[in-house]
């Protein structure tokens, strides 16, 4: 009964409205969505989406809601759920759609379309709550809601904040989104950029940060993960082996000189005896292994 009287008044609310000459023809108005939707047009109004610094909403005075529903007049006379857009319930490309002829132009978006979610059919909707009470909820910048968010479909990344050595994620000193842009980049797995070029890594890692004069050539071609484990290692330093020799042996394996058969890069036969104890920590000597300003062993 309660469902049927707030339709018959959304109904007589359109006809008012449209008398009134105040709506395009189509259009119900969202005075008419608060009739029967009062608890989620409550929240809406204290969203970002609603506010009075929104100025894309400027056009849509007085009917915001169809600015993402579409145009509400039938649904408002006859109930139908069919008869307006569901964005929530819509395939992810046409939600997404939605978000984006506001939010595309914009800086956190600008590789959408490079974006792993956008291409696996991941939609706005899916992370953001759009009648969300207030910008808190809206934006998820707490760390800990965050890597919740995250967590409930990359349930392996979060398995990996588990080891011994790890990033500190899981006691919300840092998010997901300090690294990875949700939105899209055009590095691998959405990573961020510092500095125009640089990783991510380098807004916390600084004192790692080049130009060198001597550079170390992985951290120029490949990055941090050449030696490092992103999310968690059982290794220290979060090595991706647990001696720094082994880690170092992946490149400086004492191949042969460069040559028609060799593989490119390697250094000559080394004149160390690894299976002596003082040889089998390479950075008790070479210290700058990220690079150095006057050695280019990286001795110093």
């Amino acid at each position: 009964m309660t469902r049927i009287l707030g339709v018959l008044s959304a109904g007589l609310l359109v006809m008012t409205v449209q008398l009134r000459g105040q709506q395009p023809p189509g259009y119900a108005g969202e005075e008419a969505c608060q009739a029967c939707h009062e608890d989620i047009y409550n929240a809406f109004i204290k969203s970002p989406h609603h506010g009075p610094d929104a100025a894309t909403l400027r056009a849509w005075q007085g009917r915001v809601c169809e600015a993402c529903h579409g145009p509400g007049e039938k649904h408002a006379q006859s109930g139908d759920a069919s008869a307006i857009v569901n964005p929530a319930r819509s395939p992810a490309e046409a939600s997404s759609r939605a978000c984006l002829t506001c939010h595309l132009h914009t800086p956190a978006h600008a590789g959408r379309l490079e974006s792993s979610h956008a291409k696996n059919q991941v939609a706005c909707a899916a992370c953001h709550k759009v009648h969300a009470n207030g910008g808190a909820e809206l934006l998820m910048r707490r760390a800990a809601d965050i890597n919740q968010q995250c967590a409930r479909c990359h349930t392996n990344v979060i398995a990996q904040f588990r080891k011994p050595f790890r990033h500190r994620l899981p006691e919300a000193a840092m998010s997901c989104v300090d690294c990875h842009n949700p939105h899209g980049s055009i590095r691998n797995a959405s990573l961020r950029n510092f500095g125009a070029n640089d990783p991510g890594c380098f807004a916390c890692h600084g004192d790692k940060r080049g130009p060198f004069t001597f550079e170390h050539p992985p951290m120029r071609f490949e990055g941090c993960s050449a030696c490092h484990e992103p999310h968690g290692s059982t290794n220290p330093r979060m090595l991706m082996r647990h001696e720094v020799r082994f880690v170092c042996l992946e490149c400086h394996a004492n191949l042969p000189t460069p040559g028609p058969t060799a593989a490119l890069g390697v250094t000559p036969p080394a004149f160390h005896n690894l299976l002596s104890p003082r040889f089998q920590n390479c950075t008790i000597c070479h210290q700058k292994v990220h690079g150095s300003h006057i050695d280019r062993n990286l001795l110093r």
